[in-house]
């Protein structure tokens, strides 16, 4: 069933929304918000207006200068998942559940699906600076994101690479530190093999953790408890995948109120060796061909 609504919502679900509060069946399907079974399932989360406050004049703005404060979604302390119901989303995941499709082509779709997320995840989040510059042909009213106000991505390597490709091409002043957890393929229990993370993150900081696949929710939990110990809360951290399952989602709940996570499909289950099924296979071999 099609999913019927303005580009400008979002698709979202509360963590203790029978979709995913249950086990998915394999004729899941995302409700529109006209199907009569779909009050309880799914919420549609307008975006918010802006905020503004005024702040000292800066040199390289003119007078009147104010900063814009983000008005995030209201949650509450429950975590959300968002599904963008953007067609190139859906467009770029298609290519990516292709077993056909080749390893330089995957990449790049990973990293395409990585911009949009990051862009639908950044919207409304992030503070601007407004006020007046002068352009060839006369005064204009400006807004340029706050460089004061820190935005940091953190890729879990191997695969967040792929998906964080593109994230500084679409955020300004970003700054990257990478995580290195590797899953052992017999218990499923996440090892740190690499941490570039800050001792403690400057205040206000707005962190991006992306990896693409969350499927029992391991990995994704050591990253945030790692960034969580340097000083980040819950609601100032937004996770992206490109696929995400019940088990993970379900715990990333319970361990992280607050939090918001951007994917581009739910799928219904995880298998006994901790795959996503149907998923894309390993996200990390074929972003690397290894």
């Amino acid at each position: 069933m099609a999913i019927k609504m303005s580009i400008s919502s979002f698709l979202c679900y509360p963590p203790d929304s029978p979709l995913l509060s249950s086990v998915f069946s394999l004729s899941l399907r995302l409700l529109t918000p006209n199907h009569p079974s779909s009050t309880s399932n799914l919420s549609i989360n307008p975006i918010p207006k802006i905020l503004n406050s005024d702040c000292r004049r800066r040199r390289d703005m003119s007078v009147n200068c104010r900063t814009t404060a983000e008005r995030l979604p209201t949650s509450g302390d429950r975590m959300l998942v968002f599904v963008p119901p953007h067609p190139l989303i859906k467009h770029w995941v298609s290519v990516l559940r292709n077993e056909q499709t080749p390893c330089a082509v995957f990449k790049n779709a990973m990293a395409e699906l990585g911009r949009l997320l990051i862009y639908e995840a950044s919207r409304d989040w992030l503070p601007t600076i407004s006020g007046e510059i002068q352009s060839p042909l006369g005064p204009a009213a400006v807004e340029f994101i706050d460089p004061r106000e820190p935005i940091v991505i953190v890729p879990i390597l191997r695969a967040g690479l792929a998906l964080a490709e593109y994230a500084s091409s679409i955020l300004p002043a970003t700054k990257i530190y990478h995580l290195g957890i590797s899953r052992d393929e017999e218990t499923l229990q996440p090892t740190i093999y690499l941490n570039k993370l800050p001792e403690k993150f400057p205040e206000g900081s707005r962190v991006f953790v992306v990896d693409p696949m969350l499927a029992t929710g391991g990995t994704m939990i050591a990253a945030l408890e790692l960034i969580k110990g340097c000083g980040v809360d819950n609601k100032q951290i937004k996770a992206i995948s490109a696929v995400a399952a019940p088990p993970a989602l379900q715990k990333l709940s319970e361990r992280f109120p607050g939090l918001h996570v951007y994917s581009g499909i739910l799928d219904p289950t995880v298998n006994e060796k901790g795959f996503i099924i149907p998923g894309l296979g390993d996200a990390g071999d074929r972003s690397f061909g290894t």
